[in-house]
């Protein structure tokens, strides 16, 4: 997965379930994607809360890219402290988030994968963490065929995605290398605001559920394996 910003429970529910978690870094940096931010509840309204990043080539991949946040962090500290003083986990979750937002390293993919990943170990996840930087590969390949070639080279038995990728990808394609594709859904309820339901960052259950309410909630989700095409299924950000 890429490795996005305070992204939604599914996403450290992936982890909860893998083996091994490849935060895939190098590929191009997509504006106004989920790398670079994520929602938050403002009044029971949807509002986004967004990392700044430096200007430059749209093709550089994410670990090229940088954040630019001088002058940033203190508004977005105090947006989240106006959103959540009132949350029960307000006094636990924000010296916490306050913590990874004055992480040194601007390098996107640097920064995001340290959130990330000191946000699972608070969450008791054990997964090993990677980057797809750092695993050696072909130059040339792309899409699902990079996908394929990473998990081969790791020596998987199965690749698990988020539910959102359901349509990108070709079974056939992955147990020609004797990989299972499957996906992950999360089974927890998005978040119920004014101007309809939307499954918000995991910085909003944290605040309200705290790290041990959060962790209690990791198993709550279903393993889907194509074909599984179900009519009907919520949009499911990042």
């Amino acid at each position: 997965m890429q490795p996005y910003c305070f992204p939604y429970i599914g996403y450290f529910q992936l982890m909860h379930a893998a083996d091994v978690f490849v935060f895939y870094d190098d590929v191009q940096y997509i504006n106004r994607g989920w790398v670079n931010r994520n929602q938050i509840s403002i009044n029971e309204t949807p509002a986004w809360l967004t990392l700044p990043v430096h200007k430059a080539d749209r093709s550089l991949p994410i670990n090229l890219r940088q954040y630019a946040l001088e002058e940033a962090i203190v508004p977005i500290k105090r947006k989240l402290q106006v959103s959540y003083a009132k949350s029960s986990a307000f006094e636990e979750i924000y010296p916490f988030i306050c913590g990874l937002l004055d992480f040194g390293d601007p390098n996107v993919a640097i920064f995001n994968a340290n959130l990330l990943t000191a946000t699972a170990r608070k969450l008791g996840l054990k997964c090993k963490f990677m980057t797809s930087s750092e695993i050696e590969k072909p130059v040339d390949l792309h899409g699902e065929a990079k996908i394929v070639d990473i998990c081969s080279r790791l020596g998987t038995s199965q690749y698990l995605n988020a539910i959102g990728g359901e349509n990108l990808y070709n079974a056939a394609n992955f147990e020609e290398h004797g990989i299972q594709l499957s996906f992950l859904e999360t089974r927890i309820p998005p978040t119920t605001m004014a101007s309809g339901a939307t499954h918000l960052s995991i910085i909003h259950l944290l605040m309200t559920n705290g790290f041990k309410g959060t962790q209690r909630l990791l198993d709550e989700y279903e393993i889907i394996y194509p074909p599984d095409n179900r009519e009907n299924r919520p949009d499911i950000p990042a």
